[in-house]
């Protein structure tokens, strides 16, 4: 990215304090990383889909900037948000597509282990579902599959995003992705594939 992570922290807690040069400095710094998450999650979605990387970023600007979704603690914070801003804007524009639950599959997989068994595939309306299920169960469950699975933080920076340890994380994580599991299986009330 060219910037030590500090800088950009310096740079975040400037535009937090309403600095608009430092806003000016910040966005080249951190517009090839957000642009690498952009195109991550438009490989997720199905081929024909409408958004593309670019506007995904700039989307997710305007919602992290101009419209003041967050004061971010580091680097590692923004990007999370980031890329919860990401999933929300991929989400609101499936479901204002009139994506059917069941129509539209995504193969999404948390790392290498696919959430879903065998070749079934998981919309992202679905999978969006279960995470704000999983969420009012326990939250930060959902904010480690948010951070791990859509920002990209490795055990470590998640461990310090959400100030636990890394042991906590992986477990977390582990619970989570058999919780998702389950909740994504088509044989679940309400999961049928075309339902």
């Amino acid at each position: 990215m060219g910037a030590a992570p500090g800088d950009i922290t310096l740079l975040l807690s400037r535009v937090a304090a309403g600095d608009r040069d430092a806003e000016a400095k910040l966005i080249p710094i951190v517009y090839g990383e957000l642009r690498r998450l952009a195109a991550y999650y438009m490989r997720q979605e199905r081929a024909d889909h409408t958004l593309q990387a670019t506007a995904l970023v700039h989307e997710a600007f305007l919602k992290l900037f101009e419209r003041g979704e967050g004061t971010w603690e580091n680097r590692r914070h923004f990007f999370a948000m980031a890329s919860q801003a990401m999933r929300r804007i991929l989400v609101d524009h499936a479901r204002r597509h009139n994506l059917k639950r069941g129509a539209g599959f995504q193969h999404v997989a948390l790392e290498d282990t696919a959430i879903v068994a065998g070749q079934r595939e998981t919309d992202f309306v679905r999978l969006d579902d279960a995470l704000r299920a999983l969420g009012e169960v326990d939250g930060r469950k959902a904010q480690v599959v948010e951070l791990r699975f859509f920002g990209g933080l490795s055990v470590e920076e998640t461990a310090e995003v959400l100030k636990v340890s890394p042991v906590t994380v992986l477990r977390d994580w582990s619970t989570a992705k058999a919780w998702l599991y389950r909740e994504l299986q088509p044989s679940r009330p309400g999961n049928a594939v075309g339902s």
